[in-house]
């Protein structure tokens, strides 16, 4: 990210932003190690759908205080697409589980708090607030497999795959930043919550998973509140 920085010519930013990103970057990992371990101990059901809502949640709320009323067709978008992520993410094969809500909570409050900084970057500086961010999350990464002692090298019929991965989130991460200065806080992070609807759609369409009632029901809410947002935006 540092050479697209360099090589679009984005201005450097200042002390105050870099280390906001750094802030963002540290919200982030903490956010994702809180998800991936409630995921790993926990009830999906549970840790998903409740790092979904706060992740989302707090965003809503500061966008709500800081830039006023929305209005009322984006704001019934907003509570349908917290129901919709809500639905997706659930799972009824976790039974004899510990919930790990803790960590769903810890999860949540990270990601939540990484939207909220992502949000106040000063506009038309997307790249090099970015590298900090990625520079910021390898920091703890790092320190866990050097004191962990734990295996790093990526076996090569994934690399293609683990390549892919990055992009995309780093794709993601860049395109968020882009739609929070484009738009409202609020509405950026709620349609960026919607992430799981993806992850279920493709399921279904590429493994030919099957979708439960309550999956369905949650896919189509998303889109009612993507209409719903979307509409409202456009009249304001």
């Amino acid at each position: 990210m540092v050479v697209v920085a360099i090589a679009i010519g984005e201005p450097m930013p200042g002390p105050a932003t870099l280390l906001l990103a750094a802030v963002a970057g540290i919200f982030a990992v903490a956010g994702i190690l809180g998800l991936y371990t409630g995921l790993a101990v926990g009830r999906m059901g549970v840790v998903a759908p409740v790092t979904g809502v706060i992740a989302a949640s707090l965003p809503v709320v500061v966008g709500l205080v800081g830039l006023g009323w929305p209005g009322t067709e984006v704001v019934a978008g907003i509570i349908l697409a917290l129901a919709a992520v809500i639905l997706v993410s659930r799972s009824s094969d976790e039974a004899g589980r510990p919930s790990g809500i803790e960590y769903g909570l810890i999860g949540g409050i990270g990601l939540g708090f990484f939207n909220i900084a992502v949000g106040a970057f000063p506009e038309h500086l997307v790249a090099w607030p970015l590298a900090v961010i990625k520079s910021a999350t390898l920091v703890p990464i790092v320190a866990l497999v050097v004191l962990g002692r734990r295996p790093w090298r990526v076996p090569r019929p994934v690399l293609p795959a683990v390549l892919a991965v990055a992009f995309l989130d780093l794709a993601g991460n860049g395109l968020y930043i882009l739609a929070t200065q484009a738009g409202r806080l609020d509405i950026a992070a709620t349609l960026s919550s919607l992430y799981p609807v993806t992850t279920v759609v493709l399921a279904v369409v590429l493994l030919r998973e099957r979708v439960s009632w309550s999956h369905l029901v949650g896919i189509v809410l998303a889109g009612v509140a993507i209409a719903l947002i979307a509409g409202g935006s456009a009249a304001v």
